[in-house]
């Protein structure tokens, strides 16, 4: 079965409670192996708006790169996530960051993520998790492409 990592954030309500609704949603169809500690993060992209919380977890799925994506965004809508405007205030997220070290681009789906490797607030908890996988596209681990992004204000949440 495929392995992926999924990245999980929120801004919006009872953060900690999102997350945690997020990965027990993930259930059937996306089991659970592992999580990352939780992250408080400043916002990026669009900086007037609630910290977030954020998390990466580790998972298997049999479901194929499109099917995951359908999926996520479905259960993004179950948990309360409205449309807003790129970047903002959200209740949860859920992306896609790798699906074994398969390389896609689609015009719906590309994966690796595409800016994966410019968010520290994935990748610092990627690297909890995997720091030596390398990034199929880009052929670094995830610890060498943390020493190139910025990672003031992200802090370790206590749960």
């Amino acid at each position: 079965m495929p392995t992926v990592y999924l990245a999980l954030g929120t801004n919006l309500g009872d953060r900690l409670a999102n997350l945690r609704a997020a990965r027990n949603a993930l259930a059937p169809d996306v089991r659970v192996l592992a999580g990352s500690p939780v992250y408080e993060t400043p916002p990026w992209g669009y900086a007037d708006q609630p910290v977030f919380l954020n998390q990466v977890v580790r998972a298997e799925t049999g479901l194929g790169p499109g099917a995951l994506l359908t999926y996520l965004k479905k259960l993004e809508t179950e948990l309360g996530r409205t449309a807003s405007f790129r970047y903002g205030p959200r209740r949860i997220d859920l992306d896609i960051l790798f699906y074994d070290d398969l390389a896609l681009e689609t015009p719906a789906l590309v994966i690796p993520h595409p800016r994966l490797h410019e968010r520290a607030f994935v990748l610092v908890p990627l690297s909890d998790l995997a720091p030596d996988f390398r990034h199929p596209v880009l052929k670094k681990t995830v610890r060498e492409l943390l020493k190139d992004v910025d990672t003031t204000g992200i802090t370790r949440f206590s749960v």
